[in-house]
């Protein structure tokens, strides 16, 4: 059973290709200020775009640089079960302490389906690997039900742990339920952690976090004063990080020639842009997504200004090691110029 903070950590890209050794620094910032462990190509590290190839190597890179260090847990998820198969051999031989399988995107396998054809395969072909379901029907369309994680956990003891981020309480209630007390909930959503960890009928053990990407030592301690019940302070720091909650997914109006539009900026794309403002190794995301809105890009930098005001302290890890301003970073447009597009 897994618990504590863990990074889904983003993928640097210099150019068109990986930043290797933009990653190794980011790697060392996430474990120098205190996370549990680092979730190596997940969503968050953009897998749907990367090629196997690429996908494999980081793999093997983070777990290599996260032995003795921090726990690292690789994202193995595919739509196709024999790739999943083959991406979690491969993160068993590279040293991965646990894989998380995303739902089966697209081709839209009923939650009996994903649990017959696709988690119990791995599981017993891994009997020693922590296999880790991952519920995310808003980007999969496709959701394993509590009932069935419950029956795998029963059946597989390494089907111990699960990422909720289905943003029903009611769903994770449900999930404890079925799965009783000796079963791991991690939180996939950075804003709805404190709630989820401070319901006794929920009683998650941590998160994996989009946020720590970018302040791993504020959100480390976030969980650790709610692992050891001091919910005030607890409290607190979550006030200081709410202003970055939205940053998973920004959503604004467009105006176009043929009237108003919605445009919602999907996860990593915000958070990679504040990465770039602030001097992190991050580069753009890979085709299909690219860039924010200029309307996006101000919403990014009311959120980080506003922490940067009310609780400067939370970006202080982040200018150390990086050896960067952030007050001058988040008032220059120098910073953020050409992160956005000019019109829609």
């Amino acid at each position: 059973m897994l618990n504590g903070c863990f990074t889904a950590i983003v993928t640097p890209f210099a150019g068109a290709e990986v930043d290797y050794e933009g990653m190794d620094s980011l790697v060392d910032y996430q474990i120098e200020n205190g996370i549990t462990g680092i979730l190596a190509v997940g969503t968050t590290g953009e897998s749907p775009a990367l090629s196997w190839e690429e996908h494999n190597a980081l793999i093997k890179r983070i777990a290599d640089r996260t032995r003795g260090r921090c726990l690292c847990i690789a994202g193995t998820g595919s739509n196709n079960t024999q790739e999943a198969l083959l991406a979690t051999e491969h993160a068993r031989d590279a040293g991965a302490d646990a894989v998380l399988l995303v739902d089966p995107y697209y081709n839209g396998p009923s939650s009996l389906e994903i649990r017959r054809e696709y988690i119990e395969p791995i599981a017993e072909a891994f009997p020693d690997l922590t296999i880790i379901p991952y519920i995310i029907p808003g980007r999969t369309g496709a959701k394993t039900l509590p009932e069935d994680i419950a029956l795998l956990n029963r059946k597989f003891k390494n089907v111990n742990t699960v990422k909720e981020a289905t943003g029903d309480l009611d769903n994770m209630r449900r999930t404890r339920a079925c799965c009783g007390d000796s079963f791991s909930i991690l939180s996939g959503d950075d804003a709805l952690t404190f709630a989820m960890m401070t319901d006794s009928r929920i009683g998650a053990a941590g998160v994996i976090s989009v946020l720590s990407n970018i302040v791993p030592q504020a959100v480390s301690r976030f969980i650790a004063h709610l692992q050891a019940g001091d919910f005030e302070e607890a409290g607190r720091l979550n006030d200081k990080l709410a202003p970055l909650f939205g940053l998973v997914t920004v959503t604004t109006a467009e105006a176009t020639p043929l009237g108003e539009v919605t445009c919602r900026a999907r996860n990593p794309l915000a958070l990679k842009t504040l990465m770039s403002i602030l001097g992190l190794p991050s580069g753009g995301c890979r085709r299909p997504l690219g860039k924010m809105t200029r309307n996006g890009l101000e919403k990014v930098l009311t959120a980080a200004r506003q922490v940067q005001n009310d609780a400067p302290e939370v970006f202080n890890p982040l200018a150390e090691w990086f050896n960067v301003d952030v007050a001058e970073r988040l008032s220059n447009p120098a910073h953020w110029e050409g992160l956005a597009y000019e019109d829609y």
